[in-house]
């Protein structure tokens, strides 16, 4: 053999086998500079929030995370800023119900598939949503609502904070279930113009997440909740039943948090991201400060069985957003 293609074929073993070496030393060391998280909310929302508590809980052990807010679009903009990301492990996403199900499966102009442009490391947090009516009202269990509705129809109304969010797709999946009631459903600008309005007895009820606010809200008499929309009762409102309790079978409507990256990341990055974050879930500070602000830590959700936990929940908001016929 030609002495020439043989040195030429050893330089490029010695080379494939470097940039293995390479790729496994960046990888065992990952991360080795700051990391940015894209939230695509404005500071201050919930999306906001448990993203900065995720980055404090894994600061210690995991390094620099930079959260980098790119609200705007309905939050179209800052999935697209983290889709055309580079897929290297130090561009991550918060995603959520909102930015992974309900955006694609309402908007039409998402232009993004979940599924193929993200990968999952981890489902860490959710948050339930609860059905809660203006201070005035006189009702005080979730059937006495039910009823009522059901015997005046259009008379009733829930404020939602615009087409598509979960406040106002879990107020579609309430009616669904409980026979096809005919509640108008009215949208804000947001949940904060939406809350003040149940709060004021403008609108009759709204389907709100549960956060630190809210509850503060109901303990305050500002409003009344009616139910927890989740399998189990709220430990900051234990008094309160499930929608399941009150007799509304499959009422179960939670907001998940996970950490999501650009297609093509490569796997180590992934697993490296959820094992910080099951390390940190498992210290209690870290989960103290989740419960403090009304997240449910969720824990053992690794890339595959986060991945089958999301595709479950895409397949059955869908069936809602299908039958409530919500386009934008």
């Amino acid at each position: 053999m030609n002495r020439r293609i043989v040195s030429i074929a050893a330089l490029a073993t010695a080379c494939a086998l470097a940039a293995v070496f390479s790729q496994s030393l960046a990888q065992d060391r990952y991360p080795n500079r700051p990391i940015r998280l894209v939230v695509a909310s404005a500071p201050g929302g919930v999306h906001d929030v448990i993203a900065r508590l995720w980055a404090d809980g894994l600061n210690p052990s995991f390094g620099t995370i930079v959260i980098d807010n790119r609200g705007g679009g309905g939050g179209v903009i800052g999935i697209h800023e983290a889709q055309r990301a580079a897929p290297d492990g130090y561009n991550l996403l918060l995603g959520s119900n909102s930015t992974h199900i309900l955006i694609p499966l309402i908007s039409k102009q998402a232009g993004f598939d979940p599924r193929k442009d993200f990968d999952l490391a981890t489902v860490f947090s959710i948050t339930a949503t609860a059905i809660a009516v203006e201070p005035g009202s006189p009702f005080r269990t979730l059937k006495q609502l039910i009823d009522a509705a059901k015997a005046n129809p259009g008379k009733f109304s829930f404020a939602h904070a615009g087409v598509g969010s979960i406040s106002h797709v879990a107020g579609e999946m309430f009616k669904q279930l409980a026979g096809g009631l005919d509640i108008l459903p009215v949208p804000y600008k947001g949940m904060g113009p939406a809350q003040m309005d149940v709060v004021n007895g403008t609108v009759s009820m709204f389907v709100p997440n549960i956060t630190g606010a809210v509850i503060g809200l109901h303990h305050g008499d500002k409003i009344r909740i009616l139910a927890v929309n989740a399998p189990t009762r709220h430990p900051g409102m234990p008094e309160i039943p499930t929608a399941i309790e009150s007799g509304l079978a499959g009422m179960i409507t939670q907001n998940f948090f996970g950490i999501y990256a650009p297609a093509g990341t490569p796997k180590a990055f992934l697993d490296r991201i959820n094992e910080a974050t099951q390390q940190a879930l498992a210290d209690r500070g870290f989960q103290d400060r989740l419960a403090k602000a009304a997240f449910d830590p969720v824990r053992g959700l690794g890339p595959e069985q986060s991945k089958a936990y999301v595709a479950e929940e895409f397949d059955r908001w869908r069936k809602v957003v299908e039958a409530a016929g919500i386009k934008h």
